[in-house]
């Protein structure tokens, strides 16, 4: 997924609990684009009354003991996106020309379908629209 993907995800009010085999980057000067990933082995969620940290124990990240969650980036994969879709999500397909679409019908309207290169992108589209539909019937 795209870290600018998954900024307008995390802009939409998607919220991310951190867990092992979560994958993220970091929102620093020369960190960003570099993709960790949470395991108890090496990075862990730490909560606290102050937030969630998550704290890197030794091993190839030597250089980082911690960062706070808002610092970090998540980069959710497909089965979590399509998991988040729920009960709108119809179908995931390979078309023709190499890209992927995913279907879904958002409630009170037809089933839509959302393109993109990568699954993870077309999954993430679909739930950008979830997210405005279920916005807009706030209204």
């Amino acid at each position: 997924m795209s870290v600018a993907m998954a900024r307008a995800l995390r802009e939409s009010g998607l919220r991310w609990a951190p867990a092992s085999g979560d994958r993220f980057t970091v929102l620093q000067p020369g960190l960003e684009g570099e993709v960790f990933t949470i395991s108890e082995m090496t990075i862990e969620p730490h909560t606290y009354p102050t937030g969630t940290v998550l704290g890197f124990n030794g091993t190839t990240e030597w250089a980082l003991d911690s960062v706070a969650q808002e610092d970090a980036l998540w980069l959710p994969r497909e089965d979590q996106l399509r998991e988040l879709l729920a009960g709108t999500f119809r179908s995931l397909a390979r078309a023709v020309d190499g890209t992927y679409q995913v279907v879904v019908e958002l409630p009170g309207q037809p089933e839509r379908s959302f393109t993109a290169d990568e699954p993870s992108e077309a999954y993430a589209e679909a739930l950008l629209a979830l997210v405005s539909a279920a916005v807009e019937d706030r209204r």
